[in-house]
């Protein structure tokens, strides 16, 4: 897996837990000389990776929809940027451009991000699984959610295997390395 896809927080201020998962993860994608898909933002989590990655060796890709770059809230660490008109088009181009996806903690664009995966996973659009970076069990009431909606009949029953739940980082590099 080369291009590793990440969703998380571009808001702060940031949880001290969720900074430490958002910097071990940018390093080792740095170090193993991956390449970083994500949404380009200056702020948070997205910050935090995106930095750990470029000063650990590694690539940035940011997908930036036209909002975010009219409010200069772009990152200055992006080797490549990809321009999107809007939040619909950053997901498709971060789901092209991406391998597999982890998503760090993060609020409702996070969460869009996911079930977008998850939607066009299970209608057979692609099969790039997203890994649910469990920090603290912050994914722990999502999760059950939508194993309430399978048990309930609301979504397919192959839902579950669009996502992966990862309670450590040992956990998350595990599920990539073995992709």
């Amino acid at each position: 897996m080369d291009k590793i896809g990440v969703f998380c927080s571009g808001c702060e201020p940031m949880h001290p837990l969720h900074v430490e998962a958002a910097c071990r993860l940018g390093e080792w994608i740095g170090r193993t000389k991956r390449t970083l898909v994500y949404g380009g933002a200056n702020l948070g989590l997205m910050e935090c990776v995106a930095r750990a990655v470029k000063e650990n060796g590694g690539t940035v890709i940011g997908v930036v929809p036209s909002k975010l770059e009219e409010r200069g809230g772009v990152s200055d660490l992006l080797d490549r940027v990809c321009h999107t008109q809007n939040l619909s088009d950053r997901k498709d181009v971060i789901l092209d451009e991406s391998d597999i996806l982890v998503a760090l903690p993060g609020g409702v664009g996070t969460l869009d991000e996911i079930f977008h995966v998850i939607a066009s996973f299970t209608i057979g659009y692609h099969s790039k699984r997203v890994i649910l970076y469990n920090v603290d069990g912050f994914w722990d009431k999502l999760v059950e959610t939508v194993a309430l909606m399978e048990q309930q009949g609301l979504v397919r029953p192959a839902t579950s295997n669009a996502y992966v739940v990862a309670d450590s980082f040992e956990s998350v590099i595990s599920v990539i390395d073995n992709k």
